[in-house]
């Protein structure tokens, strides 16, 4: 999901991330294109190793068919291997991956209703946590707490079409694998994008169902509203200058939010 866009690979249905290194541009241009993809969901860049991990859900977002697998591109935007880990081979289960994270050497991954490590050198599997009771695990962040943070979109997403059972929550997971409900309620708006904002020592939360940008902190009750915008919220990431970009499927673009708390469309069309 760090920090500039490549826009080449914002085809992903979320930011993720789909950022550079080096500092941003004035105007975004596409650098590349990449096939070999089935149903994009996120990008994860990992600085270390100097190359993105895309998720792909390859089938129905809500349906558990083993089917989903991971890809890696090189920092130029090749492809290196596009199932570099996938569902069925070599003990690995994935059925619909999303978000991702990356924490040390472990490459951390929503999956419908569990949130799944593996190694981001090798791709072995070296964790699987459920969740009981969730719906629509989305995206997941580090907290500065070294916790994982999870978003909950309450949603799900089948062959009749979309549904929203709920609830919309967010959880944390802990180093000791504690899962515990972090914030719960409809006013997270379908909760789905999450970011450790630094600067302000908050996350910031994009929801699909609500207009709201969201800052939030653990223990708050409610989440503060930051701004307004199309709403329809994807992804979300922190650039190196702490502005951040916002994807939207409302009007398929992905916004600035700069420190005025200003939503400006970046890129639009995609």
């Amino acid at each position: 999901m760090h920090r500039i866009p490549v826009v080449a690979l914002c085809v992903a249905l979320s930011v993720g991330a789909c950022v550079r290194k080096t500092p941003q541009p004035e105007g975004p241009s596409r650098v590349a294109a990449t096939a070999g993809f089935r149903t994009p969901e996120s990008v994860r860049y990992d600085a270390d190793l100097d190359i993105y991990f895309v998720s792909n859900i390859s089938g129905v977002p809500s349906v558990k068919d083993g089917d989903g697998f991971i890809s890696r591109l090189g920092p130029d935007g090749a492809l290196l291997d596009t199932a570099f880990i996938r569902g069925g081979v070599n003990g690995v289960v994935l059925d619909a991956p999303k978000g991702m994270a990356v924490v040390g050497d472990t490459l951390w991954v929503t999956d419908i209703d569990a949130v799944r490590g593996f190694d981001k050198r090798s791709g072995a599997p070296v964790a699987s946590v459920a969740f009981a009771g969730a719906q629509f695990l989305n995206d997941i962040t580090a907290g500065p707490d070294g916790a994982l943070y999870i978003t909950d979109s309450g949603i799900r997403i089948d062959s009749t079409g979309m549904s929203h059972p709920g609830p919309d929550r967010i959880f944390r997971l802990g180093n000791d694998r504690t899962i515990t409900t972090a914030a719960q309620g409809d006013t997270l708006g379908g909760p789905n994008g999450i970011t450790w904002d630094a600067g302000a020592s908050r996350f910031l939360v994009v929801p699909i169902g609500v207009g709201s940008v969201f800052g939030w902190t653990p223990g708050d009750t409610l989440p503060a509203v930051i701004t307004t915008g199309p709403g329809g919220y994807d992804g979300v990431e922190r650039l190196a200058d702490g502005r951040f970009l916002i994807s939207s499927w409302t009007d398929s673009s992905v916004y600035l939010l700069d420190s005025t708390a200003t939503l400006v469309r970046y890129i639009a069309g995609v």
